[in-house]
């Protein structure tokens, strides 16, 4: 079992690496260049893209589980539809967001803050990269059917190879063409279109005696495409609950002051860091739990599980030790600002409490997604956030202020594990006798 996950979870951490990196090579091309507004307009201009692409995110979850549980059915023509039908929701979501790409620059820049400059650049490399939305969409489709598949190297390929072909457009487009933010964003398009490309070859290469289980009378099936769509609506709800709680935390910590601001920023980074990581599990978990849900195979269903919160615990632990006892050293790889280090000292200590408090909500996850139960993590996130992360913050910030912040975002995260814990036989074992 073991094997399983960690043939799953390795290529997938890989893949995950690849998404904070290419930041970090886009920051520093253009961090590079001679002027600081560049960097403030991808980072206006993508700040759009990552809120849309996260309420998208429910076409890799949705299809990941559905798949998967097909796949242990070992219903062929059920998988090759649900491939289909993500794909379809991929194309449409992706055309409406072109079509709506004036709506959404109007309301995005009307509640985002910068100068006239900024604005003006982030305006232009959203209006390049917004034509790369099906792709993205498409993308985020297609890793989730692989996952479903029990497939976890081909997104590591593609994810590898987008990432590859970004660097290399990026660095031709502002070194070679004299372009700057949007440079940026064309190469952002081409990786986009081509991953997606090498996706679909990849797909009809390793897969393709799937291809004649395609029924199109099935693919509008409307019972089916409706649990779809329930399954998903209730994802989005959830990672909507996600982004307020996260936009909520970076906003209290501006309304304190701008070194606190910087100070919370710098230091969320390294939760968001063990949540990429700690992701590769919990795809993993996608995969096997729909899986063995879908052969009804509760014995491994329960070993499964039990052997993926050993390892987000293994994992977790390594992380804590390296985050107390190399803390202040780390800060230094994301900022040599002087103030902020020493305003951050205090602070230190729960990026220590991070992976302990937060690997069973992400591990829960992904078991979640793999059973395709997405009402109680739809319903624990609302829980969470309004009865559990607000409440907690406005009692707590009036007394340790900034403390408070940080005790609420670990209260926020340790709820969703418990709740979910609680959870998992009406929600999980249940399934293999529905």
């Amino acid at each position: 079992m073991d094997r399983q996950i960690l043939r799953l979870a390795i290529p997938n951490i890989i893949s995950n690496i690849t998404v904070p990196l290419l930041g970090m090579v886009d920051l520093a091309i253009l961090g590079h260049l001679e002027s600081a507004v560049y960097i403030g307009a991808i980072a206006l201009g993508g700040l759009i893209f990552n809120f849309i692409y996260a309420i998208f995110s429910f076409l890799r979850m949705g299809t990941s589980g559905f798949t998967a549980q097909a796949y242990g059915e070992k219903d062929n023509a059920e998988m090759i539809m649900m491939f289909g039908r993500s794909m379809f929701f991929a194309i449409v979501g992706g055309s409406l967001l072109i079509l709506l790409q004036y709506p959404i620059d109007i309301f995005s820049f009307y509640i985002m803050d910068g100068s006239a400059e900024v604005k003006t650049l982030a305006r232009e490399y959203y209006y390049i990269r917004i034509y790369a939305a099906p792709a993205s969409l498409g993308i985020l489709a297609l890793s989730g059917w692989f996952t479903g598949m029990q497939n976890a190297r081909i997104p590591m390929f593609i994810a590898i190879a987008i990432n590859i072909i970004n660097i290399g457009a990026n660095l031709i487009f502002v070194y070679g063409f004299g372009m700057k933010s949007d440079g940026v964003a064309w190469g952002t398009v081409i990786a986009q279109y081509s991953g997606l490309i090498l996706g679909l070859i990849l797909l009809r290469k390793k897969y393709s005696k799937l291809l004649k289980f395609w029924d199109r009378s099935d693919f509008f099936n409307w019972q089916k495409l409706g649990r779809f769509f329930k399954v998903n609506l209730d994802i989005i709800i959830r990672t909507v609950c996600l982004i307020f709680t996260f936009a909520f935390f970076t906003s209290q910590s501006a309304k304190m002051d701008d070194t606190i601001l910087a100070v919370n920023t710098v230091l969320l980074q390294y939760l968001f860091v063990f949540a990429y990581l700690t992701d590769g599990f919990a795809y993993a978990a996608e995969a096997l739990v729909g899986k063995f849900i879908g052969a009804r195979n509760l014995p491994d269903l329960k070993i499964v599980i039990k052997r993926l919160f050993l390892w987000g615990l293994g994992f977790s632990i390594p992380f804590t030790i390296i985050y107390l006892v190399f803390g202040q050293s780390l800060l230094l790889i994301i900022t040599n600002n002087e103030s902020v280090i020493d305003a951050a000292s205090p602070y230190l200590f729960w990026i220590g409490v991070v992976p302990l408090a937060t690997f069973a909500a992400f591990v829960w996850d992904g078991i979640y997604i793999g059973a395709t139960a997405s009402v109680p993590m739809r319903n624990t996130l609302l829980i969470a956030t309004f009865l559990v992360f607000l409440p907690s913050y406005y009692i707590l910030s009036n007394y340790i202020g900034n403390h408070g912040l940080w005790l609420s975002m670990m209260l926020f995260m340790v709820a969703r594990g418990v709740m979910l814990t609680i959870f998992r036989k009406r929600y999980i074992y249940s399934k293999i006798y529905v």
